[in-house]
């Protein structure tokens, strides 16, 4: 891409630089002209959407290598290295073409068949028992697959199964002898049997949502959501499948390209190309690819009935653009392939923002960001001419939908996450303990959370913004759910968080990313009005020991002194008031004054906000640097895995400066306690892992709030700790956390944090 932009003559990229949504039509047939008369563009396309035939095999299949992998896996298998024959049997499968016939055998059920008799042999019946029916599938007269399926199915205690599996593969049996050894398995099965029947495994619906919600136009922020009554805490107000949705690169071999979910052992690849993964046959056909009809269907009336959704099916000719081209623009091509097929017309790209109702920020964009969407939109445009439909028109105007397209998902989609936590059952306190993401420099509220996919959700994208919101946005596989956090009074507009929220990021960095990343200016209470996170965050103490002020640096200071500063079209309420003014821990960091004619913060950098104290900041950040590099030296060992004990002393020593130096409720210190925390529990000595644990939770409810999910988390951390430690008031913290969780995920926070199953359990154990 970058050789593309390259050769833009600079006329063309100040027509960029200049243009606006109507200049997109004529822009893009000029630039369009551009690439076509340049042989690197065309060889550029032939390498994204050449058939597999003429390419090597990124996505394609590829029989040869199937076969060595095959080879590979048996060899592993013989020699009991287990997971490197797992490792090579899946990829085998990934490449393996479903056609493809070895020793008489097709080459994919004989893939199926050897991982089963793996996962049988490894102690994972029911990943075997998923591997035998796949194969059966495709090849039904499998003889050798009937068998290990019946072996499986006792194993499991599935006897009626069993007995049938071993039947069928008598029948099939050519030998005299292999007929004989599956009979004596079946008079051994019946004179062992004991009849259990398998218990299906209980799924959580998702809840309907019973509020009804309407669309408003408000002053500040355009359309945003609100109920007409009022909605009470933990009230699940909106449920949404995606209108599109695609898998981050990152997590193409740990996720599920459709669901999204965690990958079993038994992955199930596409059966025309090798890029996908998925979890189950069923998301598999979900995600439109191609169906395999067995070759005993073949001339009979089976017709599938199955209802595919074709995100998949466009991309499932082994072409390497959706491996190549970033996650976004992946996700434009699926968003105009599901229009086009909605629509029924396949020549032109529609009119998006018809079918949409999105937000476009294509003129609010930086001149590069404009130029690479224009050159991205081309590509796709003629990736999707290849690999959809060769009737798709190459013009200007279907170029043109592409760009505002990618400018609106710039804006809208939004991050499909998984959460990080501890599923097994066994309770393991330091291997517990350190499943739990300590150390990091991000936001507390975000250390367990994974990015795995990119989605588009029409109705959820109309929800506004805010630093403080009041409504929380959790997935279940796919589905997008939102719940209150609070009570919400009818009309209040319900909102939120795009990233970055009060307690997590300092004013100035909210402000800028969420200017950079789409393109507004934050009026939310928590950036319009003063409060004590904003001051504390990353402050310093006052020089004077007897006073609990806070002391600014220059770029923190003159964002708060911009912050009463808001424009009177914002709203009709006055903004020109300090956040919670008859807070205690606000009057104890500073004395608040507002200049009611300037409408001004009076603050100045440097000097402490209560008491006017003169602090040398240029000297003590100096010193706050250096005591960092204890603590960096002490991630690393535990990162590591080596031993903690001869870095903590030094970053015990560099906490106590951290303390003289830094606010009582600078973040730093939060962070530093946490590290001390984990290294202390990484050691085994977990007295003084608890109270650094405690101590970093202190400083943390000063930024968030006692109730933000952000505490639930720690509460996890420390409720574990005392659980190690037999210390009976972990059950006060679990009760914490547990109604925590229950406010912001509902009935399904045992789902997505099974580790609270667990410290639940353990907190019964303690009361009875």
């Amino acid at each position: 891409m970058e050789k593309l932009k390259c050769v833009v003559p600079e006329r063309l990229k100040r027509r960029v630089e200049e243009s606006h949504i109507d200049d997109l039509p004529s822009l893009s047939s000029s630039l369009l002209q551009l690439f076509l008369s340049l042989p690197q563009f065309h060889q550029l396309i032939s390498e994204l959407a050449a058939e597999p035939s003429t390419q090597a095999g990124l996505c394609g299949k590829n029989e040869g290598a199937a076969l060595d992998l095959k080879q590979k896996g048996n060899q592993c298998y013989s020699s009991g290295d287990h997971s490197q024959a797992l490792r090579c049997y899946s990829q085998a499968l990934r490449l393996a073409p479903i056609d493809a016939h070895h020793s008489g055998k097709n080459l994919v059920a004989t893939l199926y068949l050897n991982r089963a008799s793996l996962f049988h042999k490894m102690g994972l019946p029911m990943e075997s028992l998923r591997d035998c029916s796949r194969a059966l599938e495709i090849s039904p007269c499998y003889p050798k697959v009937w068998y290990r399926r019946g072996k499986v199915n006792a194993t499991l205690g599935n006897y009626e199964d069993s007995v049938h599996d071993l039947s069928v593969a008598k029948d099939m049996e050519p030998s005299i002898g292999g007929k004989k050894q599956i009979e004596r398995e079946l008079d051994m099965l019946a004179r062992h049997h004991e009849k259990t029947t398998a218990k299906p495994a209980s799924q959580k619906s998702v809840e309907i949502p019973e509020i009804k919600l309407q669309c408003v136009k408000t002053p500040d922020k355009g359309r945003g959501m609100v109920s007409q009554f009022d909605i009470p805490q933990a009230s699940l107000i909106h449920a949404e499948e995606p209108y599109a949705v695609v898998i981050l690169k990152h997590c193409r071999e740990t996720h599920c390209h459709y669901c999204l979910n965690e990958l079993p052992a038994d992955t199930i690849p596409c059966i025309s190309c090798s890029l996908p993964l998925y979890c189950s046959q069923h998301c598999q056909v979900q995600a439109g690819g191609p169906i395999h009809i067995p070759d005993t269907m073949v001339g009979s009336n089976f017709k599938p009935t199955l209802e595919c959704i074709p995100e998949h099916k466009h991309e499932c000719q082994g072409v390497h653009w959706p491996a190549i081209l970033p996650s976004d623009v992946v996700l434009a091509g699926r968003v105009v392939v599901k229009t086009m097929e909605q629509k029924g017309q396949f020549t032109d790209v529609p009119n998006l923002s018809e079918t949409l109702g999105l937000c476009e920020s294509y003129s609010k964009m930086s001149p590069e960001s404009k130029l690479e969407l224009h050159i991205y939109s081309i590509v796709l445009l003629f990736c999707l001419h290849h690999s959809f439909s060769s009737e798709l028109s190459i013009n200007g105007d279907s170029a043109s939908q592409i760009v505002i397209l990618l400018s609106q998902i710039r804006v809208n989609s939004i991050a499909v996450v998984r959460m990080r936590s501890n599923t097994n059952d066994s309770y393991d306190q330091q291997d517990w303990f350190q499943n739990f993401s300590f150390g990091e420099a991000e936001a507390a509220s975000s250390v367990e959370q994974v990015r795995v996919g990119q989605a588009l959700y029409k109705a959820a994208s109309l929800f506004n913004h805010s630093c403080l919101p009041n409504i929380h946005a959790y997935f279940m596989s796919r589905t997008l759910l939102l719940r209150t956090t609070e009570f919400v009074s009818g009309g209040c507009a319900l909102e939120l968080s795009y990233g970055p929220q009060v307690g997590q990021w300092d004013c100035k960095d909210r402000l800028r990313f969420l200017e950079e990343e789409y393109f507004f200016r934050c009026w939310c209470c928590g950036c319009s009005e003063v409060n004590e996170s904003d001051l504390v965050i990353s402050g310093f103490c006052c020089v004077n020991p007897n006073c609990s002020g806070v002391v600014l640096d220059n770029l923190v200071a003159n964002c708060e002194k911009q912050k009463p500063k808001v424009p009177e079209t914002i709203s009709n309420k006055s903004h020109l008031q300090v956040h919670e003014l008859n807070d205690i821990d606000i009057k104890k960091v500073a004395q608040i004054s507002l200049d009611q004619t300037q409408s001004s913060f009076h603050v100045d950098s440097g000097y402490c906000l209560k008491c006017g104290s003169y602090c040398n900041f240029a000297s003590r950040s100096k010193e706050v640097k250096k005591a960092w590099t204890d603590f960096r030296r002490l991630q690393d060992s535990i990162a590591s895995k080596d031993t903690c004990s001869t870095n903590l002393p030094g970053a015990l020593r560099s906490l106590g400066l951290l303390r003289s130096i830094l606010h009582a409720y600078n973040k730093g210190i939060a962070e530093a306690e946490d590290i001390l925390a984990k290294a202390f529990c990484f050691i085994g000595d977990f007295e003084p892992a608890r109270d650094h644990c405690k101590a970093s939770i202190e400083i943390l409810e000063k930024l968030y709030g006692p109730n933000h999910i952000a505490i639930g988390y720690e509460l996890a951390k420390l409720a574990s700790i005392q659980l190690a430690l037999g210390d009976c008031t972990a059950v006060y913290n679990i009760n914490r956390l547990s109604a925590i969780f229950s406010t912001y995920y509902g009935p399904h926070a045992g789902i997505i944090f099974p580790y609270l199953l667990v410290l639940e359990r353990e907190r019964s154990r303690i009361i009875q």
